[in-house]
């Protein structure tokens, strides 16, 4: 008796990639809120970008998660869905845990594509305890939104000053897209004080206590 094997697909893309700019978003989204939705509404305006991908992590080797990864999807999916807006599995489709992994995987999956990756300025500060911080910052041009509470720190971090020569002027964030990396921007907005860690303590001091 013949075993017919099934064919290796090749992982599918959120969306439509050739010639399009598109930025992508990732982290834990534990849970997703209003201070994401913030960061993509900036992103796209300020970047004239055509689609924002959202790609949760399967895990954060930087941040403790107890939730799933299919409820923060579907949590995401939920909260995040818009025009113009793609939530996808592809990290845990392609059986990834860092983020340089998942550029290095958009690069060769979609090469005519115009990528950006977005990030919160809170989260800039620890930018380099990323795996291969500075092979990111070279392979895909950086987004920072500014976000609650971050200051200036941000533009104090240790990403910040080994790549000054390669940040460009708020002004010209539309040309992101097209930059050959590295090249970031720092986009400073109104703030939209929602936090993940905020409101997952919240929830626990809502939750009702266990019987003694």
């Amino acid at each position: 008796m013949k075993h017919h094997c099934r064919p290796h697909l090749p992982p599918r893309l959120p969306g439509p990639s050739a010639g399009l700019r598109i930025g992508v978003m990732g982290g834990s989204f534990d849970p997703p809120h209003s201070g994401h939705i913030h960061l993509m509404k900036v992103a796209r305006r300020r970047l004239g970008l055509d689609w924002i991908w959202i790609l949760p992590a399967t895990g954060n080797p930087l941040k403790h998660t107890t939730t799933a990864f299919r409820d923060r999807l579907a949590a995401a999916r939920r909260t995040l869905a818009g025009p113009r807006v793609r939530i996808s599995a592809l990290e845990a489709d392609l059986h990834l845990t860092y983020t340089i992994d998942l550029v290095r995987a958009l690069k060769r999956l979609a090469p005519d594509a115009h990528f950006v990756w977005i990030m919160g300025g809170d989260n800039l500060g620890q930018f380099h305890r990323w795996r291969r911080w500075r092979e990111i910052a070279e392979t895909i041009p950086i987004a920072v939104v500014s976000r609650p509470g971050s200051g200036p720190t941000p533009l104090l971090s240790r990403f910040a000053r080994t790549f000054a020569d390669a940040r460009i002027p708020t002004e010209a964030a539309r040309t992101l897209a097209d930059q050959t990396a590295p090249a970031w921007v720092y986009l400073p907005a109104p703030l939209d004080p929602a936090s993940s860690t905020d409101i997952r303590i919240a929830m626990m001091l809502a939750a009702p206590m266990p019987p003694i």
